[in-house]
This record gives C-alpha cells, structure tokens and sequence, in this order.
C-alpha cells in the first residue's frame, strides 16, 4: 500500500450522496466496523440527492444517538451466520433540496472522500444542468451538477486535494463521472485552471461494489447477506476511507465488473424478465422463484451453456464456473428476502448493461455465442436506433 493510500488512517470526514441501503449496509457499515477497530476515519454526512418527500424520514433519522441496524443474515463457510450492527458512522443527514448551503459548506471545508450511490440513472444530465445555469443553481438538478458545483466551490476555496469513490454500477464510473463533470464546467466556460485541478487535484476512482441487500429496515437500517466486496482501482492521490478487509485494491477492476456484471447481476435481469412476461407473484422473492424447479434448471441451463461459454472465449472459464457456483448460493440463501419487483426496476437500462454489453463483450474476443436465451433477451429491448 502507498503512502498516500495508508494515510487513510487519518480521520477524514466523509460526504456521501444519496441515502440508499445499500450503502448502508456496505460503505457505512465498514467504515463503522474500521471506527471499532480503532481507526480514526469518519464520520460521514449523507446527503439525499433526489428531494424526494419519501425520503425526507430517512434524511432525519441519519445521525440518531444509537446508530441504526443492518442485520447480517446468510452462509458462511457453509455454516448460517445472523448478527445485528448498530452502525454508528453517519453522524448526520441533510437534504439537497433543502439544505444546500450547509451542503455546501461541508464539501468545502470538510470533505476528504466522497462516496455516491445514485442509482441507474443517477448520471443522466437534463437540460436544465447544460449550460451554464448548473454553476449557480440551488442546487442543480443531477447529481452530476451538484458535484460539479460543490468542486468547483471548493476550487474557489482554495482546491484541497479530494478523492471521490463512486458506487453506482455502471462500468468505468470513476472516469465516466470525472467526464461528465469536466464536460459540464467546459460547456459553461469555467476556467481552463478549474478544469486542470479536476483532473490533477481530484481522484475519482474506478469502483465496484458486491452485497446482497435485500430489505430494508425503516426508517433507516438494512438486512444484508455476509458476502461483501468494495473493489478500488489504484490511482495516484487515492485515499481511502478506511482500511477493511472487504475493501480490495486493484490495478485492473475488470475482472471483478464482468463476474458480477454479468453473472450475478445478469442472473437477476433474466429472473426479473420471466416474472415480469410470466405473470409470477408480485412480492415473488429470488429465493422463492427458484424454488420453482423449472425456472432453477432454466437459469443453470443459461449459466452453463451461454454465460460460461462466453467468459470462456475471454478466458475467464475457471474464475467464470465458481463465481456461478457461489452466486446459486447466495440466490438460495434463506435469510434474504430479495424481491423481484425491486431488481425489476429500470429493467430496460439492467439489460442494456448485463445482456446487450456481455454480447458485445464476447464478439469483441471474435468468438461466435449462440447464447439464444440471451439474444432473445436483449432483442426484446434493442438498443435506440437499432433495426
């Protein structure tokens, strides 16, 4: 580990963007756990970014005294495992919407690592935010203008260095959120030195992220599986938020993207498309569906003659074969409450990125994949444009 990634024992204050359970249940959780162990990292703000009035009791239950629970339910090493974490890490909440200014503030003077999970369509950028008009919005509409503002803020301050971990699935996010941000303060004609200490002062980290979480606990809290991976890719000036030994640095994330990419995530894809064209149960859970010894052999049947096959051509055959069998596993895991209907949503963006970009992935290597399951599939969501 470099100097500058073991200089994350410091305390570091973290800002995270948006209020999911996922992160509640990953990133919060290990900086809680790294907190016990004697680390001095954190603590963390957490910031809604969407103003959504459903949220608004999850902002305000951020940051209670007693912390709030994730419950660790599955297999480990064969044996069940089932422990309760009061996660002490976040010690407050604040809307975007409604408290910009101490948003503001806090990414100025404050921050040293930022996190983001924003979910699928957390990148897109609308009209309103091209332009200028994002530089003195309150506060721009995406989360891709309020990062740009905030940066650019905290340039005006003075541009302390700052790493930025996001964790939205979405392959290459680290340079894909760095380009957006630098084509916003292009368009708007920011300073060409603004745009130098985004890309020198400024580490925004290629990222993946692996848990299973499958209920929430309101207002805020999680039920999660055990298995846990946070993938970094190593860049120069990266700090990490804590050391925890589900974190794992990488000189190359790839491996890590295209297993859970296109093996657990597009495992769920496929169960959401048989419940949604099948008329399943509506509160239909993966465990359950693959009780169903049908759709069990239909998904093996998927792993085995389409999906290792392709990992194959890339030669990823052996990593390909138990990364299937551990992800069965944790599909059947008892414990988890996984429901369809939430991996259901923004179903056509999960297949463009799980079923359409394995595809394409494996012509890339020139082989030649029947995978007719697959390429029925994505043709029953082409691409825009497409014949």
């Amino acid at each position: 580990m470099s100097a500058s990634e073991n200089s994350a024992i410091r305390p570091r204050r973290v800002v995270q963007f948006g209020t999911s359970r996922f992160l509640q249940a990953h990133a919060d959780l290990f900086i809680h756990e790294a907190r016990q162990a004697g680390q001095a990292v954190g603590p963390v703000a957490v910031v809604q970014t969407s103003g959504a009035d459903s949220r608004a009791g999850r902002v305000a239950a951020f940051g209670a005294p007693g912390g709030y629970p994730v419950v660790i339910r599955g297999i480990a090493d064969g044996a069940p495992v089932e422990r309760q974490v009061a996660v002490t890490s976040i010690d407050r909440g604040l809307s975007a919407t409604t408290d910009w200014e101490a948003v503001t503030a806090l990414f100025v003077e404050e921050a040293e690592i930022v996190l983001s999970n924003t979910g699928d369509t957390g990148y897109a950028i609308p009209a309103s935010d091209r332009g200028a008009g994002w530089v003195e919005a309150h506060p721009p509409a995406s989360f891709p203008g309020k990062l740009a503002q905030l940066l650019y803020r905290r340039w005006q301050a003075g541009g302390r260095p700052l790493t930025v971990l996001p964790c939205e699935l979405i392959n290459r996010n680290g340079r894909v959120l760095q380009g957006l941000v630098l084509d916003l303060a292009a368009q708007a004609g920011l300073p060409e030195q603004f745009r130098t200490w985004l890309r020198e002062g400024v580490t925004v980290a290629d990222t993946l992220v692996d848990r299973i979480v499958s209920e929430p606990i309101e207002p805020v809290g999680a039920v999660a599986e055990p298995y846990a991976l946070w993938a970094i890719e190593r860049r120069p000036g990266l700090v990490l938020p804590c050391e925890h030994p589900c974190i794992v640095l990488a000189d190359d994330l790839e491996p890590f993207e295209r297993l859970k990419l296109h093996i657990l995530n597009l495992g769920h894809t496929v169960l959401a498309e048989i419940w949604r064209r099948e008329a399943r149960p509506g509160p239909e859970t993966v465990r359950e569906i693959l009780a169903d010894p049908a759709i069990r052999a239909r998904l093996d049947a998927l792993y085995r003659d389409e999906v290792v096959p392709g990992f194959a051509a890339r030669g990823m055959e052996a990593e390909a074969t138990d990364y299937v069998a551990a992800t069965l596993d944790r599909f059947r895991n008892p414990f988890l409450n996984h429901r369809i209907a939430d991996i259901a949503q923004n179903h056509v963006q999960k297949v463009e990125r799980r079923v359409h970009a394995f595809l394409d992935w494996v012509e890339e290597a020139g082989a030649s994949l029947p995978a007719p399951a697959l390429r029925a599939l994505a043709a029953a969501y082409p691409r825009p444009g497409a014949a």
